[in-house]
């Protein structure tokens, strides 16, 4: 029975995993120390004022975003969970879910925009993602610890890996999907790529958009919660430790503050960019007519000047 030659993929990823750990040891350095500095700074900011304040703003921020009922189940939810004595890590679990999403956010809007605006760029990357969306979560904390060992960074540029693909298919569908008429409308007029792409196919492509950076966000929490693995302070470690132990007890309580920030952060950003009260056909609709009646008002001839 005759066999395939043995292709060593996985010792050549080694390799070059050792090779940039050995010659990029100043940058991965200075990566660590950044990611540190803003994770615990953040989380020291959300853990400087009394619990009953932040709680408060929060809840001011869920009403100002969503409705009243919801700023009502955000005090009840916060405040289990400081019932819990789960405050602390709870808000370091927050801080580095934030952290992550935005450093995600940054690199996959443009990275979908650029996708939207070329073919070749969307082909070259979607296969990039497809790696990045099936890879189990558990395998990107093999190379990062080897990289920035264990603590908040190995744990924040995991989750930025792993919850990056989301953001940029979105927005990359959230511009393709922008009525051409509307896009041809603003090129007949001389609008530049920039001026079109700053009114017409961000602000119709919004809600798209904001439905991706929000998946973003589910996707880092759950890998804030593995990153309890690699040393990361937060709920995720608490989960590792009460599996550790068997703890039920313990593992049961920080779940349920997982899952009431979850619910948080998901409320929250999915009632940023949807326009309040109306469906997002309607948002759509009542962009074209304004499109369409800012064209028609171009058109229409100027009187000449008599002579």
């Amino acid at each position: 029975m005759t066999t395939l030659p043995h292709l060593p993929i996985g010792e050549r990823v080694d390799d070059g995993i050792q090779w940039i750990r050995d010659n990029l040891s100043v940058v991965l350095d200075g990566i660590k120390d950044s990611l540190e500095y803003l994770v615990e700074g953040l989380s020291d900011w959300l853990l400087a004022p009394p619990t009953l304040v932040v709680v408060v703003l929060f809840a001011f921020l869920g009403m100002a975003v969503r409705s009243t009922r919801f700023a009502l189940f955000t005090v009840l939810g916060l405040a289990l969970i400081d019932s819990m004595e789960l405050w602390e890590p709870a808000m370091q679990t927050l801080a580095m879910v934030l952290i992550a999403t935005v450093i995600a956010v940054v690199v996959a809007v443009p990275v979908g925009i650029l996708a939207a605006r070329s073919n070749t760029v969307s082909a070259v990357v979607r296969p990039v993602l497809d790696l990045m969306q099936t890879m189990p979560a558990l395998v990107y904390l093999v190379p990062v610890v080897i990289f920035f060992s264990i603590g908040y960074a190995p744990g924040v540029v995991a989750t930025v890996v792993f919850a990056m693909a989301p953001g940029v298919r979105f927005t990359e569908l959230g511009i393709r999907q922008v009525d051409r008429e509307i896009v041809e409308a603003g090129q007949a007029f001389g609008g530049t790529p920039w001026q079109i792409l700053r009114g017409i196919q961000l602000p119709l492509g919004l809600p798209t958009i904001m439905a991706g950076i929000n998946q973003v966000i589910m996707l880092a929490l759950s890998m804030a919660v593995m990153s309890g693995f690699v040393g990361a302070d937060g709920l995720g470690k608490i989960v590792v430790e009460s599996l550790a132990r068997v703890d039920v007890a313990q593992g049961f309580e920080a779940g349920l503050a997982i899952v009431i920030l979850a619910i948080f952060l998901d409320r929250t950003t999915g009632a940023v960019g949807q326009p309040t009260g109306r469906s997002l056909g309607a948002y759509v609709r009542r962009r074209r007519r304004t499109a369409r009646r800012a064209t028609a008002e171009q058109q229409v001839p100027q009187a000449v000047p008599a002579a």
